[in-house]
């Protein structure tokens, strides 16, 4: 099924260049564009958005503040956070306001389409550039450490092989042609993780095993 996605970047040529890269994707029906966070949310809320591309910079309202007020009205639309900073507050800011990827704005444009296709399946995505931001993130959640070897949530082998390639930022499509099992096979075991690790969402998943040393 085609999504729509919603482009919010108040530099017009980018944000043209951007739109014009998705209306030519496959699996996009409409790629929506606004100039600002108020403009976005009036598109948010006024049509089906499953996935935004939001640039951090925005005039008025920023995009961590647009970011949880459209998480905030719909939990379910993805958030992709585009942007030329890199200051571990921003990071940090974003992911507390519920972003599912973090992109620099040096990344390729093919590379980009590879991420909002991965985060529409269901990844989460950080650039790498980014990871010691969100490792030490996991560091001041309060989880215990554990340094051995001992599976105290009672996570199957498959189960630690799925969790490990969601640590590796794969959709679930991914970890399916990965694994060769089926795409809902590979959702079972993802909801059973989330479950034994007593988390909401990938994320929170993979920065429990960093810090637990469970992968």
């Amino acid at each position: 099924m085609k999504k729509n996605i919603l482009i919010v970047e108040d530099h017009e040529l980018t944000r043209l260049g951007l739109k014009t890269t998705f209306d030519g994707v496959e699996f996009v029906e409409k790629a929506f564009e606004a100039e600002s966070a108020e403009i976005a949310l009036d598109i948010v809320k006024n049509n089906k958005i499953d996935l935004v591309i939001m640039d951090l910079g925005l005039p008025n309202m920023n995009g961590i503040d647009a970011a949880q007020a459209i998480k905030k009205y719909n939990n379910d639309i993805k958030i992709i956070m585009l942007t030329s900073h890199n200051e571990e507050k921003e990071v940090l800011d974003s992911l507390k306001a519920g972003v599912n990827a973090y992109c620099s704005k040096e990344i390729k444009l093919p590379r980009l389409v590879e991420v909002v296709s991965s985060v529409l399946d269901g990844a989460a995505w950080f650039d790498p550039s980014i990871a010691q931001f969100v490792l030490r993130a996991a560091t001041d959640t309060g989880l215990p450490i554990v340094n051995d070897s001992k599976n105290i949530y009672n996570l199957t082998t498959r189960e630690k092989q799925i969790l490990k390639l969601i640590t590796e930022g794969c959709s679930n499509s991914e970890i399916a042609d990965k694994l060769f099992v089926s795409i809902n096979t590979t959702k079972a075991h993802v909801a059973n993780i989330l479950q034994k690790l007593e988390v909401e969402d990938r994320l929170q998943a993979a920065v429990k095993a960093f810090k637990n040393h469970i992968v």
